[in-house]
């Protein structure tokens, strides 16, 4: 038993070492030693590698050979597997099949079913071509008349005599009658008179305001054309203006009295929402905006329609107020070149057509003074509705800066009409096309008695200034009334915005010859 036990704990302490690894060749099982206690180990000399060591390097081999096989394995693996992934299989069917089939349904860009509407390049390239054809024509007009822009020349479009200035005066004569409409409406606010007496009044104020005017600048013989122009302007302006004066502050009458029947308390007329600026500039009511600050803020603001309390701005942005000025000053430098260097040699060259009645020269000359008068319409309609108008908004802090809407897409002749002008377009509306409505007349005749008071205004502010009559704006402005109707039912869509351009490129400058044609001729005689 004795002799056994020692060898038999050898065998098992040998193949523990071989097979278990180098741990086991140094530790041996139950804390015994892998020989017997009396037995010694061999001695190695130093530098020789001993069995153990070597089985030990062997064993670690082994083991690193393994864990890279196992890792080789497994990447090997997740690599097939993402290979037989869907989004990989779908991604590579999609690719296939974009290289097999590349046309689908669509229409072409310029098509109207297309839906496209980026048409930027297009439009820079009309804008280019137009640029250099104008450049031309005012190449051959430097070419063949020379530089006839003369800025003294524009002075004395306004005065003949230095020391008289009859459209100024003219014009600080209309406070007369801003301050009667004012102290009649005092009256009528404390019931000193009554409502029909008031009307009265302000009917015989407003007709003299247009008569005064009319008279002065046909009997004053210093007054210029484009003096007499500008200062029937300003009183055609302010007619309009103290008309809604009269009729809002009636109005805030009537709600006053509807309101003192039901014994409600006391009357704010009306209840308006307060604006941004509406801590800097308190809200008023009937009868406290009846003050010389009121009426005289409304008759500079860029208004023709009158209100207690007019949306205003928080604050004045000075450099949108320079950027305002800066064009005003160089769009009317540059209305008043054209003028001189290309519109007048051109009417003064077609009026020898005229005479001679020669219709194809006429013709010709029409469409070569369309370009100059068109262009130059244009330019005055951004210096007056956005330059002009927004600057005294901004210097006044008016809020309502909606002067004009996009009467450049009109289809129709009365839409171009309701909002290329929109502070004529909610006078008339407000004060003229719906109260006729409400007494029940016709929609038809409410829109032609508006072409007709309109037609009315064009001629009284070229008529009197040339003071001479032949009712070619008058024409002109009631033509427009079958014309909207021929438009509004033959044509659409761009027909009809075609049409639209048409009549304002051509039927301006016939009126315009037609007015310089009669002047020149009553005033010169005819070129020989």
């Amino acid at each position: 038993m004795s002799d056994k036990g020692p060898a038999t704990r050898r065998r098992r302490t040998t193949t523990s070492g071989c097979g278990g690894g180098g741990a086991g060749s140094v530790k041996q099982a139950n804390g015994t030693k892998g020989l017997d206690a009396g037995a010694k180990h061999p001695q190695y000399p130093a530098g020789v590698k001993t069995p153990a060591t070597e089985v030990s390097k062997r064993q670690r081999a082994s083991h690193n050979n393994n864990g890279n096989l196992d890792r080789e394995e497994s990447g090997e693996t997740e690599q097939h597997r993402s290979s037989n992934s869907p989004r990989k299989q779908r991604s590579a069917v999609e690719d296939i099949n974009d290289r097999l089939s590349c046309h689908v349904l669509q229409e072409s860009l310029l098509s109207s079913a297309s839906g496209y509407s980026n048409y930027r390049g297009i439009l820079n390239w009309c804008v280019v071509m137009l640029m250099l054809s104008n450049a031309r024509l005012f190449l051959e007009n430097i070419i063949k008349y020379g530089i006839l822009v003369d800025p003294i020349q524009v002075v004395s479009l306004f005065l003949k005599d230095p020391y008289s200035w009859p459209a100024a005066c003219l014009i600080i004569a209309s406070n007369l009658f801003i301050l009667t409409t004012l102290y009649v409406e005092r009256r009528l606010a404390v019931g000193t008179i009554s409502e029909t007496t008031g009307w009265m009044l302000h009917i015989f104020n407003l007709t003299c305001m247009l008569v005064f005017s009319s008279v002065t600048v046909l009997s004053v013989t210093s007054m210029t054309p484009v003096g007499g122009v500008f200062s029937l302007g300003i009183y055609t302006v302010l007619f309009l203006k103290l008309y809604s004066y009269q009729d809002a502050n009636r109005w805030c009458r009537e709600i006053r009295q509807a309101k003192a029947k039901r014994l409600t308390r006391s009357y704010s007329c009306p209840d308006v929402k307060q604006s941004n600026g509406s801590a800097v500039h308190p809200l008023v009511s009937y009868p406290g905006n009846l003050t010389h600050r009121d009426m005289y803020y409304f008759v500079f603001a860029p208004t023709l329609c009158y209100q207690l309390n007019f949306p205003r701005s928080p604050r004045i942005r000075k450099r949108f107020l320079i950027r305002r000025l800066f064009e005003m000053l160089f769009l009317m430098q540059l209305l008043v070149g054209l003028i001189q260097q290309w519109m007048v040699p051109t009417i003064q060259n077609s009026m020898k057509p005229f005479r001679e009645m020669d219709f194809s020269r006429m013709v010709e000359r029409l469409l070569k003074l369309a370009v100059p008068n068109h262009l130059i319409w244009l330019i005055f309609f951004y210096w007056f509705f956005h330059s002009s108008l927004n600057f005294v908004a901004e210097l006044l802090q008016f809020g309502d800066r909606e002067f004009y809407r996009d009467w450049w897409n009109s289809e129709t002749v009365t839409y171009f009409w309701a909002n290329w002008n929109i502070p004529v377009h909610k006078w008339c509306l407000r004060h003229f096309y719906k109260p006729m409505l409400k007494r029940g007349t016709n929609k038809f005749l409410a829109q032609t008695a508006v072409f007709l008071v309109s037609a009315f205004f064009h001629e009284y502010l070229v008529s009197i200034p040339l003071k001479m009559f032949r009712l070619w704006a008058f024409m002109g402005m009631m033509a427009q009334v079958p014309l909207a109707w021929f438009v509004g039912r033959y044509l659409n869509g761009n027909y009809g915005n075609a049409a639209v351009w048409l009549s304002l490129i051509i039927g301006q400058p016939i009126a315009v010859l037609m007015y310089f044609h009669d002047y020149y001729v009553m005033h010169h005689g005819y070129i020989k």
